[in-house]
């Protein structure tokens, strides 16, 4: 026999040995019926509220209900800037932009929890 034959009976009898352990070996963890169960369980629970998203119709389009938030915290954003820049906190309060936009996420959060909660 050549050496090329004797390396390619090498390596067939390697494969096929790695062939023959990989069927005894199961890669995949198996779940006992409680874990199953469990998991079960906690899918159902996470996709529970997936049932749709509260909407608007807006001239006879739906459009999401947190951008209709969202605008509504801008909004008052601008109006809490152009509020202080008139009474003149700007000089006494720091990080105009961190309180205003605070203001107007706390707007909307309340917006939108008045709104979406029953």
């Amino acid at each position: 026999m050549s050496a090329k034959t004797e390396q390619i009976l090498t390596l067939e009898k390697s494969w096929r040995c790695e062939k023959s352990i990989s069927r005894q070996i199961s890669v995949t963890p198996v779940l006992t019926s409680p874990a199953r169960l469990l998991l079960l369980l906690a899918q159902t629970a996470l996709l529970s509220g997936c049932s749709g998203a509260p909407s608007m119709a807006i001239a006879g389009a739906y459009f999401p209900a947190w951008l209709a938030c969202a605008v509504v915290g801008v909004i008052t954003t601008v109006i809490a800037r152009g509020l202080m820049a008139s009474t003149h906190l700007t000089t006494i309060i720091p990080f105009q932009l961190a309180v205003c936009s605070a203001i107007g996420v706390l707007v909307a959060l309340a917006v939108w929890l008045s709104w979406t909660v029953h």
